[in-house]
């Protein structure tokens, strides 16, 4: 019990030290990536589309983050949970699995294999 509660202690601290040498990076990267949207943003956008102006540092940073909202989502802070309920799932249906019978496994290897074909259209290989 004791060695566990150590090697749990040790996964954690080892995390935050990773997330607090991963942090600066990610910073100092986005500040970066600023500084290139600025870039490509002022030099291709204003020649080729009439109208459009050149935007500072820091308009180029906001652009920066409404494109991720935009296109990339918000993955980090919704997927955690995703990931937490599908572990709990597969658990629970480990669970399941194990207290069936021979025959009920096989009853729902069948219905998995028929649910398999109706979705996707095409035969599962036998076992």
């Amino acid at each position: 019990m004791r060695t566990e509660m150590n090697f749990e202690h040790k996964q954690r601290t080892g995390f935050r030290g990773k997330r607090a040498f991963f942090i600066p990076i990610i910073v100092i990267g986005f500040f970066i990536c600023s500084g290139a949207v600025m870039f490509l943003w002022n030099a291709v956008l204003p020649v080729v589309i009439t109208g459009v102006h050149a935007v500072t540092y820091w308009q180029a940073m906001g652009i920066l983050v409404l494109s991720k909202i935009l296109f990339g989502g918000l993955k980090g802070l919704h997927n955690r949970g995703h990931e937490h309920h599908r572990r709990h799932m597969e658990r629970d249906l480990r669970e399941k699995w194990m207290q069936m019978d021979p025959q009920e496994r096989e009853k729902m290897r069948s219905e998995l294999k028929n649910e398999w074909k109706q979705r996707f259209g095409h035969t599962v290989k036998p076992e």
